[in-house]
């Protein structure tokens, strides 16, 4: 039996022991779609003996489980401890694997870092805490790896900072894997702050030489610093404004004295450009005059290294790759692949030290993630898993992108998913606008599973990038600063509008949905236009602006008072008119209002607010709160319940036996 053979057959044992799979071509059930994939992520170690999984367990934490690729042996399941769940985890060598801890909250929220990391072994042996108060100096820190030091295997560089200081500078230090010794390597001359973090750039040898954090002498700037070595004193390079893209590094070049970045000085869109440490001058690689670039990175020794090329999303997702990355023969592999997977997001999970077998996750709106492993020697690809493999084989409806024009003439690019099997043709629709609002997007690469849902039980959905998304450059982003209610929701409306005219929906037929901007929007489209929409649902919501400047953890941030005071309406008439609950005499929808009672973005005291200001006024409101969630929901058995009730809703206004 060949090697890839093996593998995968190996990997197929360990599935047996793992997953389900759901009937071929069947319609996924609500519990398929509610249940948390998988596997979260595959990688596998520096000479290829393991593989290494991150999966859900039945306490809905996430474990690693190690595979032996010779014996087909389950080595080891890895946990956390009570409530943490594996967050990031690594090879540090063949042998030996690094871990950070976190802890979910809501699904729009990141899970929060615990700044416990711990090493252990492949068999599950040898368990030694490196941060945190089981670590050898029992300290309550955050800490991140921030390189892994490929060429040496009982290392790995970190950074930390106390948890019991206020705006605390970063530790630099190199730790020994096998003892949890840390070795001191320096000071970050930033402070962690609540107002932002601090990202490191290392070198090749793994010295830290780029930085990027709070400006110390002001908070409102972004100030990135430099050095030419470990020895040389550390110099301001730039300052920018907080709330101004700027220029973001990535990684070095090939030339030591050169970084590659993300920037938006020179663009109205993103671009990908290479910096000049010494000067600070910027050399546009790529650019795309109406869509933002995101890198697609090369490999050495196994880890991602320099910038190959970028990967833009328009009407479809495309690639572009640059000559003289300095590895072609890599570039020709990434060619290969992304040619083999057209219309899907590719991601090089993880990689042998030599470069040659690599671990790729694909997927798309219409493909659940899916992983596979790549020889580069033998040409060969062999499937490992999906990451939920109950939707697999299952009758999936699909989302295609479409372009209309808004009232005013601006281009607008949105997202259609339409039920599976029936002509496209006087259809229900559900108006989905996403959250946010800005630097966020609706897009091809993400499996949407709201969206999903609601086509499998008849309805059409429209997810419209209106003006105030990221991802279509500065211009169109700012169009939607202080217009969360008015041309934002314009932009809605023209998109249910044109389909209307396309005939693929029945004007009679269409709610609006959204969770949290996209909640506010739902209920201010069913204002603003009460004779389109028939009834909307508010998820984790923001109904009230002026209570959006008091609760919540955004207005605990100078930086995010700033961030408010740009985007919102000003204060008085303008922003009473943009309020949904200044304006509930205009609605004519049945409103369902659901919410997390542990939602610390959006308190539940936004929808708490707006369903007494309805039910004073004898407006048909219904209502879901669920004690242990946050901002958005976790819990399957609540995301089948919330599916549930939501379905019956637009049933009753939208459906077939609708009025």
């Amino acid at each position: 039996m060949g090697w890839l053979a093996l593998l995968t057959s190996c990997f197929l044992f360990l599935l047996q022991n793992l997953a389900y799979a759901s009937d071929t071509g069947s319609a996924p059930s609500l519990q398929d779609y509610a249940r948390h994939a998988q596997f979260i992520n595959i990688k596998i170690s520096p000479q290829g003996d393991y593989l290494a999984a991150s999966t859900r367990g039945d306490d809905g934490n996430v474990r690693l489980v190690v595979l032996n690729m010779e014996t087909r042996e389950v080595m080891s399941s890895i946990a956390g401890h009570r409530e943490d769940s594996i967050g990031s985890f690594d090879w540090a060598n063949n042998e030996r694997l690094v871990i950070s801890l976190v802890r979910e909250v809501g699904a729009f929220e990141a899970p929060i870092m615990t700044g416990e990391i711990f090493a252990i072994n492949a068999d599950g042996s040898r368990r030694q805490a490196l941060t945190g108060p089981n670590s050898p100096d029992q300290n309550y820190v955050m800490a991140e790896v921030f390189d892994w030091l490929p060429d040496d295997p009982n290392g790995i560089m970190i950074y930390e900072f106390s948890l019991r200081r206020a705006e605390p500078f970063l530790q630099v230090s190199r730790v020994l894997l096998n003892s949890g010794r840390k070795i001191p390597a320096g000071r970050i001359p930033l402070r962690y702050s609540r107002e932002g973090g601090v990202q490191i750039i290392s070198d090749d040898q793994g010295v830290p030489r780029v930085v990027v954090g709070v400006d110390p002498d002001d908070n409102s700037k972004r100030l990135t610093m430099v050095r030419a070595s470990e020895d040389d004193e550390w110099e301001r390079l730039r300052s920018q404004d907080d709330l101004d893209f700027g220029f973001v590094p990535l990684a070095f070049s090939n030339d030591p004295n050169k970084v590659v970045g993300l920037s938006r000085t020179q663009t109205n869109t993103t671009a990908i450009s290479l910096m000049d440490l010494q000067t600070g001058e910027e050399e546009i690689l790529a650019s795309h005059p109406d869509t933002d670039l995101m890198p697609l990175m090369g490999l050495k020794d196994g880890k991602p290294h320099d910038v190959i090329g970028a990967a833009y999303e328009l009407d479809a997702l495309e690639t572009v790759f640059f000559s003289g990355s300095g590895d072609e023969a890599f570039v020709q592999t990434a060619m290969g692949l992304q040619n083999a997977f057209p219309n899907q997001t590719l991601l090089v999970t993880s990689a042998t030290s030599d470069n040659q077998t690599l671990v790729i996750r694909v997927g798309s709106a219409n493909q659940n993630d899916t992983f596979y492993l790549y020889n580069r020697e033998e040409n060969h690809l062999a499937h490992l898993s999906a990451a939920a493999p109950w939707l697999s084989d299952a009758l999936i409806p699909q989302t295609r992108s479409i372009v209309y024009e808004a009232r005013d003439g601006l281009e607008i690019h949105a997202l259609l998913t339409v039920p599976p099997g029936i002509d496209e043709e006087n259809l229900p629709l559900i108006m989905l606008p996403h959250g946010g609002p800005h630097g966020v997007r609706d897009s091809l690469t993400t499996f949407d599973r709201d969206a999903k849902v609601f086509a499998s039980n008849g309805y059409a959905v429209l997810q419209p990038n209106f003006r105030g998304s990221g991802g279509f450059g500065d211009s169109f982003e700012q169009a939607g600063y202080r217009n969360w209610g008015t041309s934002m929701i314009d932009d809605m409306t023209d998109g249910v509008q044109h389909l209307v005219d396309e005939g693929i929906v029945d004007q009679q037929r269409v709610c609006a949905y959204g969770g949290s901007y996209g909640g506010y929007a739902a209920l201010q489209s069913a204002i603003r236009e009460p004779d389109l929409y028939k009834c909307t649902v508010g998820f984790v919501g923001v109904f009230d602006l002026d209570l959006m400047l008091e609760e919540g953890d955004i207005p605990e941030r100078e930086s995010g008072l700033r961030y408010l005071a740009q985007v919102l309406p000003p204060e008085g008439e303008e922003r009473d008119a943009q309020s949904p609950i200044r304006n509930l005499d205009k609605l004519k929808a049945p409103v369902f209002l659901i919410h997390g009672a542990e939602d610390f973005r959006v308190p539940q005291i936004q929808a708490d607010n707006l369903k007494a200001a309805l039910e004073a006024r004898d407006h048909p409101v219904e209502w879901m709160v669920k004690r242990t969630e946050g901002h958005g929901f976790l819990n399957p058995d609540n995301n089948v319940e919330r599916w549930e009730r939501m379905l019956e809703f637009f049933d009753r206004y939208i459906g077939e036996d609708a009025d």
